[in-house]
């Protein structure tokens, strides 16, 4: 068959630092308009440098050459197919770029007197109106900068409204079927986690979640749907069961790119919901950032949320730190605002049609994909999935090979491998998210090069335990990769 992937110029590139030629210059500063000052007049000795050793001297054309083939080197959602399943990688529009690069935005200094800011605090209070529209929540907060700090300035202000009554509680609920983040923001926030594991088809059952609650239960973390793509049917009796213990339940909304638009986490009993910008609202992801976790809270939560809020005041808006009950700053400003601009700019354009529609497509690609590939891998839940689904090596251990390898071949046949080895419910996880931006050609040649590696894999497995073949860099020994890592460029291994 034919792929999309090729060896192409596989061209060679050291450090930028062994590319430097002393003397060698690739910019030409502007002549001074100014009187030349000496430097150690103005600046106290201990602030002063003696030089800037250590920087590279490089032409311009060399600084150009180096960063584009390391950007050639590189596999984002702009180069190909992406389907990282729990990650929501979807294409990010250019018009949401081009906006959030509007002078007005990007020359806005964070410093700068809110009179002077009116249209970036007009922006940040409509959006979160909008994110507490489609989340069914009272209040919003557009200041952790990612979902699992939003995670943790849920769970922060869960734990300060138990020691507001006098009553603080210990325990936060987890499932198996749960993002993995939460554990550790559970602990980071102070409380003891509390396993549980899904019954019933992948999903959680009412009957185990009451058996773990009791007096010192503060919260219990779903992701809904969840990391097996499965929506918590269950959800509004667990919600009551909670509740009635005097908890709260608070919804990872990390996979919302499902039901956006379709349904309310507010008219389920939702409390607290942490929104992923970065993955649900089409802005960019990965490489460590950025990122951008507003978290939706029920009124009762409203007076703990960061500091500052903003308000609106007659046709003014301002930010109001006099809040006594409040768990205080999260980060420096007011989030990672570049993104949420992005996230703005989507919402808009889309509508509430739109986000209905992006997230029912979302939902028809995934069970498509289930579909055509189910018999060809093992499906862990043969059932009707959400924007998600979770297959497994079953099949294919038969022949020796194993996730790692058919993820490994993937990157021969031109694409980036989907999640594996989560969640860890299922041994062998393939966890596949097509999302809503991808057509129909692009799914069907993927599930063809899935197809294809199966057959490999059953009748030529060496193939796929010495893959990928066509890489700048080969076969790599992960473990120890991960305890020996080679920080300096030697070229190919041949």
């Amino acid at each position: 068959m034919e792929t999309n992937g090729t060896k192409g110029l596989l061209l060679e590139e050291p450090l930028i630092f062994e590319k430097s030629s002393e003397g060698r210059v690739g910019v030409e500063p502007a002549s001074f308009d100014v009187p030349a000052a000496d430097a150690a007049s103005l600046i106290p000795k201990g602030l002063l440098r003696d030089g800037l050793g250590g920087f590279p001297d490089l032409s311009e054309i060399d600084t150009v050459r180096h960063y584009t083939r390391l950007s050639q080197w590189n596999f984002g959602v702009d180069s190909g197919f992406y389907p990282l399943g729990s990650c929501t990688m979807k294409y990010n529009p250019k018009v949401n770029e081009d906006i959030a690069g509007m002078p007005g935005f990007t020359k806005l200094h964070p410093y700068q007197s809110t009179d002077l800011a009116q249209g970036a605090l007009e922006l940040m209070y409509e959006l979160e109106g909008y994110l507490s529209e489609i989340s069914g929540m009272d209040a919003v907060t557009l200041q952790p900068s990612a979902g699992a700090h939003g995670e943790l300035c849920g769970l922060l202000m869960i734990a300060e409204y138990f020691k507001a009554k006098g009553k603080p509680r210990t325990r936060v609920i987890i499932p198996d079927t749960a993002h993995g983040t939460n554990p550790a923001s559970s602990h980071l926030a102070g409380f003891k986690v509390i396993p549980v594991k899904s019954e019933g088809k992948g999903v959680l059952t009412v009957e185990a979640v009451k058996a773990a609650l009791d007096r010192e239960t503060a919260a219990i973390m779903l992701t809904n749907p969840n990391t097996l793509g499965l929506f918590e049917r269950h959800i509004k009796e667990i919600a009551d069961a909670v509740h009635a213990k005097g908890g709260f339940l608070y919804c990872d909304g990390a996979n919302m790119n499902a039901i956006m638009g379709i349904m309310k986490l507010g008219d389920l009993g939702v409390d607290v919901v942490q929104f992923n910008l970065h993955k649900t609202f089409s802005t960019p992801h990965g490489g460590g950032g950025p990122g951008s976790g507003p978290v939706g809270v029920r009124k009762v939560l409203e007076p703990f949320l960061p500091v500052p809020r903003i308000k609106k005041a007659g046709r003014k808006f301002k930010l109001v730190y006099d809040r006594p009950r409040s768990i205080g700053r999260l980060k420096a400003f007011y989030g990672n605002f570049g993104i949420m601009v992005r996230a703005y700019s989507y919402i808009r354009r889309m509508g509430g049609e739109g986000l209905k529609r992006a997230s029912e497509t979302a939902i028809l690609n995934a069970n498509y994909l289930k579909e055509r590939l189910k018999g060809t891998y093992q499906i862990a839940f043969d059932q009707p999935c959400m924007h998600e689904c979770v297959f497994s090596d079953k099949i294919q251990q038969a022949h020796g090979v194993s996730t790692m390898d058919v993820a490994k071949r993937l990157i021969d046949y031109g694409y980036h491998p989907p999640t594996v080895y989560f969640p860890l419910v299922v041994p062998g996880a393939i966890m596949i998210e097509p999302t809503e931006t991808e057509t129909l050609e692009t799914m069907d040649r993927f599930i063809e090069a899935m197809k294809a590696i199966a057959e490999e894999a059953r009748t030529n497995p060496e193939l796929l335990k010495n893959a990928p073949a066509k890489t700048k860099v080969q076969r790599v020994d992960e473990t120890r990769a991960a305890r020996e890592p080679v920080l300096r460029w030697k070229g190919v291994k041949k």
